[in-house]
Formats: C-alpha cells, sequence, structure tokens
C-alpha cells in the first residue's frame, strides 16, 4: 500500500509539473508524423529540447544584445552629427559616401 501511495503521489508530481502534458503532446506528434523517423528516441529529444525552458545564459545574451543595439543606436546619432558638422567645413567631402 505504501508503494501505491509513492506511486500516486509521484504521478500526481509528475502532472502537476506539466511533464505528463508534454511528454503526452511528444508522443502524440511522434504518432502522427506520417513518415515515422528512423530514431524515435531523436525525434523525442528533439521535440522535447524544443519544449524545454531557454538555458541560463539566454538572458544574459539577451541583456547583451539589448545593450549593443542601444550602443549602435547611439553611434549612428553620433555619426549623423558628425557628418553634418563635417558638411559645414567640407560639403564636398561627403559626395558619394553612403550613411
Amino acid at each position: 500500500v505504501a508503494s501505491e501511495s509513492k506511486r500516486e503521489q509521484f504521478r500526481r508530481y509528475l502532472e502537476k509539473s506539466g511533464v505528463l502534458d508534454t511528454l503526452t503532446s511528444v508522443l502524440v506528434a511522434l504518432y502522427e508524423e506520417s513518415d515515422k523517423p528512423n530514431n524515435a528516441l531523436d525525434f523525442i529529444k528533439c521535440h522535447l529540447g524544443a519544449a524545454l525552458p531557454e538555458p541560463a545564459n539566454t538572458e544574459a545574451l539577451h541583456m547583451e544584445v539589448a545593450d549593443l543595439k542601444q550602443k549602435c543606436n547611439l553611434l549612428i546619432v553620433e555619426n549623423k552629427e558628425l557628418r553634418n558638422r563635417l558638411m559645414q567645413y567640407e560639403p564636398d567631402s561627403l559626395s558619394g559616401v553612403a550613411e
């Protein structure tokens, strides 16, 4: 009886954490594949990987991208300002140069 209680607790844990739903959806996707893959385990791994949360370093990379975008925008503004100043002193120097 104790082992059944542990099994039931574990089943509820898997259900509550979404594991059963995720596994079920992956198995349904495999079942619905018209061309069954040669390696079912690779199919499951691939589809489970798509359902997993992003790696921990993803947030740091998103922050770095946002920082670099901000720096790029600042450099674009600075470049335009410098071009405008240069045009005041050397109007012919920028002809034919793409912005």
